[in-house]
């Protein structure tokens, strides 16, 4: 029964994909809900409505500058954690964990409040900042696990060859860690281009690609966000499986060294 179960459970989660991939080969038309016949024409008119573009574009910088701003401060409270002791160390763990733990909803109201009793007016400026707060947690999460994993005596080697202390990092340190930042940025990524609760208390007039979906629901999908959608899928199939191919390529190159 494992097998079937396992079968079952996939099915229902590739179904969706497969019918917001499908749709976009939809013919246009006044609503996408139903299959009028296939047809490239929302694929070459992607850039057709101008909404949908807005919102997409809004949430890929959004959530590149979020990962960014993200992966650089969540990787140096990580490697804080591991390499030293300090006070508070242990509070400051217990904070990082409760963005993860507390519900969005709440989390989003929180930060709508504040924003309204400081006077801040909102926009993409207050996304990012919002995004960067629910995403540092998970960045230092995934890679304080690879800082984990590091033998601090590679680092040691290094500055006995007198490497000064910034030689060190970007050519052991940092590379050696690479791999946990690159997967915490692909998670931050995906998490803020994905969020739609905390971005709908925090945007204001603002709308990013999930805001607009939403609202889009209510009359009916245009064609050109499942094409956008479709594009972002399949990208992400892209990256994963470059990164598998990479690694088996590292791994056969140190087996011929070795």
């Amino acid at each position: 029964m494992l097998g079937i179960y396992a079968v079952v459970v996939l099915a229902l989660l590739l179904v969706p994909i497969a019918y917001t991939i499908v749709f976009s080969f939809n013919q246009p038309g006044r609503t996408n809900a139903t299959w009028r016949g296939f047809s490239f024409d929302n694929w070459t008119g992607i850039l057709d409505d101008d909404r949908v573009v807005a919102a997409f574009v809004t949430s890929i910088v959004v959530g590149v500058v979020a990962t960014l701003v993200a992966a650089a401060i969540g990787t140096a409270i990580a490697i804080a954690l591991v390499r030293y002791r300090f006070r508070f160390r242990t509070g400051l763990t217990l904070l990082l964990f409760l963005p993860m733990a507390t519900p969005e909803v709440v989390l989003g109201s929180g930060l709508g409040s504040q924003l309204l009793n400081l006077g801040i007016d909102k926009g993409v400026g207050t996304i990012i900042v919002a995004h960067i707060m629910f995403c540092i947690s998970f960045v230092v999460i995934t890679v304080r696990a690879r800082v984990a994993s590091l033998d601090p005596a590679i680092e040691e080697a290094g500055r006995d060859l007198y490497a000064s202390p910034a030689q060190v990092w970007w050519r052991i340190t940092f590379p050696l860690l690479l791999p946990g930042i690159v997967a915490a940025c692909l998670l931050s990524f995906a998490l803020s281009f994905d969020d739609f609760i905390i971005t709908a208390f925090v945007s204001g007039n603002a709308e990013t690609f999930p805001k607009y979906i939403y609202t889009a629901a209510a009359r009916a999908i245009p064609a050109q966000a499942n094409v956008f959608a479709s594009i972002i899928f399949l990208l992400a199939i892209v990256l994963v499986l470059g990164q598998q191919l990479a690694a088996g390529a590292r791994r056969r190159k140190l087996a011929r060294e070795g």
